[in-house]
């Protein structure tokens, strides 16, 4: 099938359907201008909560699939591709996230949303990079806390709260392959870019960061921003949403240490317009998880919620 008529038959199905596409802002472009929203974890999951359609397409990742049917456990949530991973989810397997909270029984855990649900369901609250300074802010300072998965946004949200949260130590395979050797070369060849940054980067890079935010914090930036040149310390993506919501502007990614496209989530890009055709067709595959599974994360993800 060509893309037109991938396109034209994944439009047909939805209708069919009573089906609602939600991608993330990492997705390939072609499969973002065909959803019916595109957003962030925290902007997506507040649609999957919403939502009247009958069946729910996710085009992002596997916990992100799964948050969707942990709040909407009665209707069927399809995924593309079940491969499309997470190494932050990977990097926090349910056995050593378990142990990690037996060994700190006092500590309140505050859980970032990539993970798997079954690390949800051990877990108190969860959050989102969008939310997460928020939601810390609420809880009592005396309270310990322990910040998993992703050691960078944790230590990001400790600088910006003055808290001593304990981190579990994992980390984005995307945005810790940023090259401050390059960044500083792109800075000096661009000295009129600002470098806009998500919090999942490493120090170093943050540090030089005009602004830093959630993947639609960066977005609402580069529409008010009075500059016209960014270099965007994040998934490239979202540079799709970016050059589609703005007029006259420059986006220009902010290169790995390798030669490689390793500035793009190979996860993310597993979706394909013709796995999202397929998948729609046949109904498959779904997301599949035991009600008590649904029953306990999805607390943690309403505490989220209700913070937010």
């Amino acid at each position: 099938m060509t893309p037109q008529e991938l396109e034209d038959g994944i439009l047909k199905l939805k209708k069919d359907l009573n089906a609602v596409i939600l991608a993330h802002y990492y997705q390939e472009s072609e499969i973002q201008d065909l959803a019916d929203f595109v957003g962030d974890s925290l902007e997506l999951s507040r649609k999957a909560v919403s939502t009247t359609a009958d069946v729910i397409v996710f085009c992002g990742v596997h916990f992100m699939a799964e948050t969707a049917k942990i709040l909407n456990p009665q209707k069927p949530v399809l995924l593309p591709d079940l491969l499309a991973g997470c190494s932050l989810s990977d990097g926090c397997p349910p056995n050593a996230f378990k142990k990690f909270r037996e060994d700190h029984p006092n500590h309140l855990a505050i859980t970032y949303i990539n993970c798997s649900a079954e690390v949800k369901a051990l877990s108190d609250i969860i959050c989102t990079s969008s939310n997460a300074e928020k939601i810390v802010n609420q809880i009592p300072i005396d309270q310990p806390i322990l910040f998993s998965p992703d050691k960078n946004l944790g230590a990001y949200i400790n600088k910006k709260t003055g808290r001593n949260m304990l981190l579990w130590n994992g980390s984005c395979i995307v945005h810790e392959t940023f090259s401050e050797r390059k960044l500083i070369g792109l800075q000096l060849e661009h000295p009129d870019a600002e470098l806009i940054a998500h919090p999942e980067c490493e120090d170093h890079i943050l540090a030089r960061a005009k602004f830093i935010g959630s993947t639609s914090a960066l977005l609402k930036y580069v529409q008010t921003s009075l500059n016209n040149k960014f270099i965007v310390g994040t998934e490239y993506g979202i540079v799709h949403q970016m050059e589609k919501s703005t007029t006259g502007k420059t986006f220009l990614p902010l290169p790995p240490e390798e030669n490689c496209a390793c500035n793009e989530c190979p996860h993310m890009k597993r979706n394909t317009l013709e796995k999202l055709y397929l998948c729609m067709k046949n109904m498959n595959p779904q997301i599949e998880m035991s009600s008590d599974l649904l029953t306990r994360a999805r607390k943690p993800i309403e505490r989220m919620l209700a913070m937010s």
